[in-house]
């Protein structure tokens, strides 16, 4: 393999160094394909006739995964996915516009501008490669217009989770190229959505992908109805990838046909490897995006995911009635300390919701729901957004991340994923004189 050669160290301060491995025009290492070990690349997957690696950036709310992020994945070949909940704080007009108001349809509507905004931004971006996805809650109260408006602003794919996305393809009708993929976790649910999307009028539809996720290791909210649950065997990939394709076989559905991506604990090339020899097509990748280079959210956001080590991890209800997993940061631990007490005197009141967005269909806080987070995750997301570690709530997966706490390139994690190799970066420091 050929490098360049390092730069020379400046007088009076340290110089970050990196070897960069040459790239044929395709973005692999040509060189490798030339050395004595012959390096065999996964093989790529189509969604709607698009030709992909095997890699699916996963969508990440608030602001985390916006155009930038998904754009420059898109644009490496992979599957690039914008988080469609309130990505108005990318845009300081429509930040200034939702100031001091609490009307709900306006800042309804300036989140359909920033939505809108950002995916023809990643579009650009792209420039024609790879895929840009949108990916919408199930459980946020708005998300019929989220799936019309990705749809209407040129979004490849609509990705669905956070609850049955049964009526997609009914929202979706009017766009027949877009490509619909469901996030479930396990055989029961995708034989749920397989059967009623199949039954829609008038001809019916199966999905373009599905995206089964692990709650055992992914970040932000989890596909388990109860924290208990979340090592349960029936997510495990070795178990639930056979009984998805049992489902296919009893639905006559050609296995193939609809590629499954597993998502939650990938973050190697050996993990990619093992997932495709399973019977996977490809995989979900979401921390190890989020702290890339071309991530959207702030520098402090990149630095809290990536130094924290696996005791700073914890899994905890959110608002959305739904397990999560996060960061310990300061607002976090003192959530935790008093979660109990907030519990206790839950009641239903629509004043509790603190911006007046009312972005969740069942609230914890604004619904009285004791069982579930009181808090808002709006703000508390936007605050981790925005790097405050006072205030922000900081979703992360449970494992280590490729790079440890190295931020690098999306195009330097999408080529470790394909190929096993890690550019090198070496600190210098200059001798004293």
């Amino acid at each position: 393999m050929t490098a360049s050669p390092p730069a020379k160290a400046q007088a009076g301060g340290r110089i970050a160094v990196k070897l960069k491995i040459s790239r044929s025009s395709s973005g692999y290492n040509a060189a490798m394909s030339q050395s004595l070990n012959p390096l065999t690349l996964p093989d790529r997957f189509a969604i709607r006739g698009r030709s992909l690696l095997p890699i699916v950036q996963g969508g990440m709310g608030v602001g985390v995964s916006a155009h930038g992020l998904a754009g420059s994945v898109a644009h490496a070949g992979a599957v690039g996915t914008i988080a469609s909940v309130d990505l108005r704080h990318h845009h300081a007009d429509l930040t200034a516009a939702a100031q001091r108001c609490r009307d709900r349809d306006t800042l309804h509507r300036l989140n359909l501008v920033a939505l809108d905004r950002e995916i023809k931004a990643a579009l650009a971006t792209a420039a024609g490669r790879g895929l840009v996805a949108v990916n919408v809650m199930k459980a946020v109260d708005a998300y019929p217009d989220h799936v019309r408006q990705a749809c209407a602003s040129g979004a490849h794919a609509i990705v669905m989770g956070a609850g049955l996305p049964l009526d997609l393809p009914e929202l979706a009708a009017g766009y027949p190229d877009v490509a619909l993929i469901p996030i479930l976790s396990d055989a029961r649910g995708v034989a749920v959505v397989l059967k009623k999307w199949m039954r829609q009028k008038p001809s019916g539809r199966l999905p373009d992908a599905i995206v089964i996720e692990h709650p055992r290791y992914a970040g932000g909210h989890l596909g388990a109805p109860d924290a208990n649950d979340l090592n349960d065997a029936r997510f495990d990939f070795a178990r639930v990838l056979p009984e998805i394709f049992e489902v296919f076989d009893a639905l006559c559905i050609a296995r193939g046909q609809i590629p499954v991506i597993v998502a939650g604990g990938i973050n190697s090339h050996e993990k990619l490897l093992a997932a495709l020899a399973a019977g996977a097509s490809a995989v979900q990748v979401g921390t190890a995006f989020a702290v890339t280079t071309e991530g959207d959210a702030h520098p402090n956001f990149k630095r809290v995911l990536a130094e924290a080590r696996p005791e700073d991890i914890v899994t905890f209800m959110s608002v959305a009635g739904l397990p999560a997993r996060a960061v310990k940061t300061p607002w976090l631990v003192n959530y935790l300390k008093r979660e109990r007490k907030l519990q206790g005197v839950a009641k239903a009141d629509p004043d509790r919701c603190a911006i007046g967005l009312h972005c969740l269909t069942r609230c914890g806080l604004r619904d009285g729901l004791a069982r579930a987070g009181q808090f808002c995750i709006d703000s508390q997301l936007v605050a981790a957004l925005k790097g405050d570690l006072a205030k922000g709530l900081f979703f992360r997966g449970s494992e280590s991340l490729p790079f440890g706490s190295e931020i690098r390139s999306v195009r330097e994690l999408i080529d470790y994923l394909l190929t096993g190799v890690k550019q090198v970066v070496a600190q210098l420091q200059e001798a004293p004189a």
